[in-house]
């Protein structure tokens, strides 16, 4: 009889349909198998047999998973690096996942060029804290326009878009004093990296006798990134000097026409010099700046005076304490001055003020910590109410709506793409246990009402309470919202979550909760 009236009435019918979506949201998927895609570096192997970066707004569950290496399975991140490890180069190589199969060479475990992460398990997007990856915190060092914040935005995105770095958030912030912040966060990522690539303005100049003949960026229509024309220099190689092995790379680019145009007017009046082995140079060579700080000085040959030319070579070097280091530290130059001049420069000069880096491993261990805190506060309440009311009519409501609040939380995070961290965490802590109070203080005024003629009706009762919970939910509301732009927005997860779970409470399940206590409890009113 009271199961019927239960499913029967609206307010208790509205709180499980939401219930069904939000659950539906986070899309529990503890079968599925396989790693997930998390970037394909272009160029790579695995780039040119198809495969594509996923887009950063597909939801976990959706993205595309590895499944199999030549037929046979991958089940995490590790058995795919130990099967990665033992295929023999260049060999045929069948990579299949949840979009097909994809045939290449392989040649390499580095030139393969996927990173992977396990596969997801539900809809629930992790923060940094709990997945892994670096958070970098940058303020330009003036006060920008709005329609600047959006081209230094803009310009981040491509910036990390050209450099090959994928489930990547750049957003802006403001905290109270009005200070302004960019805020950048790379999953999976060193620190190192988004550092190379975030730290400079990106200012790049090519003068001729101090006269600046092309920028980087729009001056720029091409920019080589291919083996065939773009790497270690030949010619030059690696050499031992003092420091250590300097190595030397170079790649060509495409000028634009009034670019090309400007370095013919800026050689046609220099004069020439013939090296002692006949070689003919201008006298004067192009010197490439990076934020106002000379990285190369280039010699001009002799047949490029005075004439319009827009395929041009830009070298530059890298130093290592061996050869090999030599190598991946002018590598890793080369792709920064291409990515500058691909992008061209920021308008304004940005000063990184924070970095956080947390490792995968640390992060997992941060979500067992607070899985095993969430059931230890819920068995908790679950003691304290038994022990309170000594009424299983009375403490089943509070228990059931104190656990589904969790899943609706987290159900409207996954529908809202709400990255859950740590400070999410703390949130629903803190949202669970103003529902609890909540709670409380409508079943005590429930039961204050059986015992005084006070408040005659169940309404009344309800009424009573209502006030008092709306109160506190209005108070939290407002405590909260100076937070999500408080210390640069860091503790937006913290905020926001505590605000959609207290909402949830107040117009979803605290209505729910009150009708069921009004049908647990007829009997005795009766």
């Amino acid at each position: 009889m009271k199961l019927t009236k239960l499913l029967s009435n609206w307010k208790i019918i509205i709180y499980l349909v939401f219930f069904i979506i939000m659950l539906f949201a986070i899309s529990p998927m503890p079968w599925n198998k396989g790693v997930a895609i998390r970037s394909v570096a272009l160029n790579s192997s695995a780039y040119l047999a198809g495969m594509v970066s996923p887009n950063p707004n597909d939801v976990p569950t959706q993205r595309e998973r590895l499944l199999e290496i030549n037929r046979i399975p991958v089940n995490d991140v590790q058995s795919f690096d130990s099967l990665v490890m033992g295929i023999p180069e260049n060999t045929s190589t069948v990579l299949k996942t949840t979009k097909g199969n994809y045939n290449l060479i392989f040649t390499s475990p580095k030139k393969l060029g996927l990173s992977v992460y396990d596969a997801p398990k539900n809809n629930i997007i992790l923060g940094l804290d709990l997945q892994g990856g670096t958070r970098v915190v940058l303020q330009p060092e003036r006060k920008v326009s709005k329609e600047d914040m959006e081209l230094i935005l803009e310009n981040m995105k491509k910036r990390i878009d050209v450099y090959g770095l994928t489930d990547t958030t750049v957003r802006s912030a403001n905290d109270l004093a009005g200070n302004q912040f960019v805020i950048v966060e790379v999953a999976g990522a060193n620190e190192e990296e988004v550092r190379n690539i975030l730290a400079k303005q990106g200012k790049f100049e090519a003068k001729v006798d101090g006269v600046t003949v092309f920028l980087g960026g729009n001056d720029v229509t091409y920019v080589c990134r291919t083996a065939d024309c773009s790497g270690i220099d030949p010619q030059y190689g690696c050499r031992e000097t003092a420091e250590g092995t300097s190595c030397r790379f170079r790649f060509s680019v495409t000028l634009s026409q009034e670019a090309a145009g400007r370095m013919a007017d800026a050689t046609k009046n220099l004069t020439v010099d013939y090296t002692n082995y006949g070689d003919a140079y201008l006298d004067k060579p192009i010197e490439l700046y990076l934020d106002d700080v000379l990285v190369d000085s280039l010699r001009i040959g002799s047949e490029l005076k005075g004439k319009i030319v827009t395929d041009i070579s830009i070298s530059g070097s890298g130093i290592g304490r061996d050869r090999k280091e030599g190598q991946i530290n002018t590598q890793k130059n080369m792709k920064n001055l291409q990515t500058v001049l691909i992008t061209g420069s920021l308008p304004v000069k940005l000063e990184i003020i924070k970095s956080d880096t947390l490792s995968p491993s640390l992060g997992q261990e941060f979500l067992k910590n607070a899985a095993l805190i969430a059931i230890l506060s819920a068995i908790a309440v679950t003691l304290v109410v038994i022990i309170r009311y000594r009424q299983l009519n009375i403490a089943l409501p509070i228990i059931t709506v104190i656990t589904s609040e969790i899943i609706l939380i987290l159900g409207v995070s996954a529908f809202l793409k709400q990255n859950l961290d740590i400070a999410g965490i703390a949130g629903i802590i803190v949202a669970i246990g103003t529902g609890v109070d909540d709670q409380i203080v409508i079943t005590d005024e429930i039961l204050k009402g059986e015992r005084s003629a006070e408040y005659t009706t169940f309404a009344e009762r309800i009424k009573k309470a209502f006030f008092i919970v709306m109160a506190a939910y209005f108070a939290t509301v407002a405590s909260m919202i100076p937070l999500i732009f408080a210390g640069a927005g860091l503790l937006k997860g913290f905020a926001i979550t505590t605000i959609i779970g207290v909402t949830n409470g107040v117009f979803i399940t605290r209505p729910a909760f009150a009708e069921m206590m009004k049908i647990m409890l007829e009997k005795e009113e009766e």
